[in-house]
């Protein structure tokens, strides 16, 4: 049963019998042995989550961080599901005053799971009603200004707090050091985004050859996310020109068609390495510099497209901004310079 008395929190009574009729989140694994990829962390909330469940105990806070797509919002979902305890989502922008964590705390049940997404985003002065909370089991709420103010404390019950974030380095430092757990989500490997792409085409009913699912995978930017995405655009293609058989051939021409190419790089991703080889000769070029010339948003350029290009191998980040790599200016057809920026 679900139960959502605000539009920023989301209960689940019984994770362990919830349906979903939405097709994304169909495709979420419900437990964590269906979870793939991530091994390290895996592991480490496995022992913690039963070691948790036999003390009868909630488990340790928990950290996850990483580039949007790689399945922190699964996994803190998972971690109810495996303790079968309810869980409550909220996201850092819409805690904007301390009230608004107090209403949410004082209503968890014992060993829920507080799940905050993009928590780096959280106000300075709401994240430090935090800190008894995770600590001491505490919230000190205060009520009047000035000489006659009173500070009362409210017990709240044992909870486990699971905070997301794409920009770990924005997290203060008293915040950080109080989760038990932090572990940083990798981008995944072609083998394990093989597997996730098999697994979402049997959820969603679609026959897929293992060529068409590393086919798919190949171009999924190291994203599950991305990879399941691609699969639905893939089966949309295989529906209408062919027998809806998802295969290599049905797959490589359907991503050619919706303009991703062999690296996974999509039309922005050119774009961004366009401006920087052809437009500024290879860099450096500033991070806001870049987003104004592809008429995107800095934090979408640093947190959506970055990670891929750098793990690539395609851009680096160098004080004085982006530059390009020779593989850059090779993947666009283009000479690479006789390296300007002394980089190579």
């Amino acid at each position: 049963m679900i139960r959502t008395p605000g539009a920023d929190l989301e209960r689940i009574q019984t994770p362990h019998v919830r349906e979903d009729d939405d097709a994304e989140q169909s495709l979420r694994p419900r437990r964590l042995d269906e979870f793939v990829g991530q091994p390290a962390l895996k592991a480490q909330l496995d022992v913690s989550i039963k070691a948790a469940a036999a003390r009868g105990e909630a488990l340790d806070h928990v950290l996850l961080a990483g580039p949007p797509g790689l399945g922190k919002t699964s996994l803190a979902r998972i971690v109810a599901e495996e303790l079968e305890v309810p869980f409550v989502q909220t996201a850092g922008p819409a805690l904007e005053r301390k009230g608004d964590i107090a209403a949410f705390l004082t209503d968890l049940e014992p060993r829920s799971v507080f799940f905050v997404d993009e928590i780096h985003r959280l106000p300075r002065a709401v994240e430090e009603t935090f800190y008894p909370a995770m600590e001491d089991g505490e919230l000190p709420i205060t009520f009047g200004v000035g000489a006659g103010a009173k500070v009362v404390t409210l017990p709240i019950p044992p909870f486990t707090l699971i905070g997301a974030t794409t920009r770990a380095g924005l997290l203060s430092t008293p915040l950080r050091d109080r989760f038990g757990i932090q572990h940083r989500l990798d981008l995944y490997d072609a083998d394990e985004l093989a597997a996730i792409v098999a697994r979402s085409a049997h959820v969603l009913g679609v026959q897929v050859h293992m060529d068409g699912a590393r086919a798919v995978a190949e171009r999924s930017r190291g994203t599950p996310r991305v990879a399941n995405r691609l699969l639905k655009r893939v089966r949309d293609f295989a529906q209408v020109h062919g027998d809806g058989t998802v295969d290599a051939t049905a797959a490589y021409t359907a991503l050619d068609a919706m303009g991703v190419d062999h690296e996974g790089l999509d039309r922005l991703d050119r774009e961004i390495l366009t401006v920087i080889c052809d437009r500024f000769g290879g860099g450096p070029v500033g991070l806001s510099t870049l987003a104004v010339a592809v008429h995107e948003e800095q934090d979408t350029v640093e947190d959506v497209y970055e990670p891929y290009l750098l793990q690539r191998g395609f851009i680096l980040r160098t004080p004085r901004g982006r530059c390009a790599t020779p593989h850059a200016f090779r993947h666009l057809g283009l000479e690479p310079p006789s390296d300007p920026a002394g980089l190579f």
